[in-house]
């Protein structure tokens, strides 16, 4: 058992049973033992790989985007560009040697923000971003950036944020929480908790008894947070996470170990805990900031970005082994069968800002 299941199975059998946000949230975030907060998940020896370490290409691509949202914007003096969520700092990494090649001014005058909560994470930033030039600054939080113009790009990083689940019962929704079943393990119940019904998705009242719907207000505040700040001082931001564009009944909370799925209670705090991501709602909150919002599917965005173009372009050269390697990519971040379709792109910017990639706003 580890350190962290012992603390929670201790917890639960003084106080009671906790709900999946606050199991989501030790699991992740708790300061001795939570995942994100003692380890390295990224690349083959962690327990997944995100786009950033799959390929360069990836944050060459949304490095060109910011390139373009700037101008867009009518190129506002001493932006932040900011990465929340960073991981390693491979993204990073390849937006600002993308930036200092496409528009070395931009690249000069910018602020380049790392936002982490994480000390371990960030010195691993920290040796990612050895030599990658110019100063970088790390934030524990939006809130303690500079008041500028602001670019900011979050790849995986509301999945990991903690939701709330909700199960049908007899007697209604009811709130799923973390208790303890007659053998002393953990086990997901019914708790007490109600949800106001005018939150919850189309056809949630004809879902079966034992079906169970995700709400994530921890997610709606962050996007609020971010979209009030460009609302107030100028910018745009892109999201890159998998999940779906409406809402609907399903348990999606899901364990990745080593590469492989785990039981989301077996390994507090040594497994990776995350959700599919609710699109709509996080547009739905850039939108109450008077932002329009703009989506796609991850392989639709890298596709109008000119993923090929930039994938023949450094295979032009090169032998047959980096071609085959560069195809390969190119399938992992937008073929269908991978990362193309499950993982969706959320633009958000002022009203009538022409952004590439998005034709026009949804």
């Amino acid at each position: 058992m580890t350190k962290l299941k012992e603390r929670i199975v201790d917890f639960i059998e003084a106080l009671g049973p906790i709900t999946v946000s606050e199991y989501m949230a030790l699991c992740l975030s708790d300061p001795k033992h939570g995942y994100y907060m003692t380890r390295d998940p990224f690349g083959r020896v962690g327990d997944f790989t995100t786009a950033p370490e799959i390929s360069q290409m990836f944050g060459e691509l949304i490095g060109a985007w910011l390139v373009a949202a700037w101008h867009a914007l009518d190129r506002p003096q001493k932006p932040l560009i900011a990465e929340i969520g960073p991981g390693r700092g491979t993204l990073m990494k390849d937006i600002a040697r993308t930036i200092g090649k496409l528009e070395p001014k931009l690249r000069e005058n910018a602020g380049f923000n790392l936002i982490e909560t994480s000390q371990k994470l960030g010195r691993a930033q920290a040796t990612t971003l050895e030599g990658a030039g110019g100063r970088f600054d790390w934030r524990q939080s939006i809130d303690e950036l500079p008041r500028q113009p602001l670019l900011i790009v979050g790849n995986e990083l509301f999945d990991a944020l903690p939701i709330r689940q909700y199960v049908k019962t007899p007697n209604g929704w009811r709130e799923r929480v973390v208790g303890l079943d007659d053998t002393g393990n953990l086990t997901f119940l019914a708790g007490a908790g109600s949800v106001d019904p005018s939150l919850l998705p189309p056809g949630h009242a004809q879902a079966l008894d034992g079906a169970v719907v995700e709400l994530a207000p921890a997610r709606m505040a962050l996007m609020q947070s971010i979209a009030e700040r460009i609302a107030r001082d100028g910018g745009a931001g892109l999201f890159i996470d998998y999940g779906y564009r409406n809402p609907g009944v399903g348990d999606t909370l899901q364990a990745l170990l080593k590469h492989a799925y785990d039981d989301p209670l077996a390994h507090p705090g040594e497994a990776d805990l995350t959700a599919h991501v609710d699109f709509s709602a996080l547009a739905a909150a850039a939108r109450q900031a008077s932002l329009d919002s703009h989506f796609a599917t991850q392989g639709d965005f890298l596709l109008d970005m000119g993923l090929l173009e930039r994938a023949g372009s450094l295979g032009a050269k090169a032998d047959e082994a980096t071609r085959r390697r560069l195809s390969d990519e190119v399938e992992r971040l937008a073929g269908p069968d991978h990362m193309g379709t499950l993982f969706k792109v959320l633009a958000v910017a002022p009203k009538g800002l022409a952004l590439p990639a998005f034709p026009q706003p949804d």
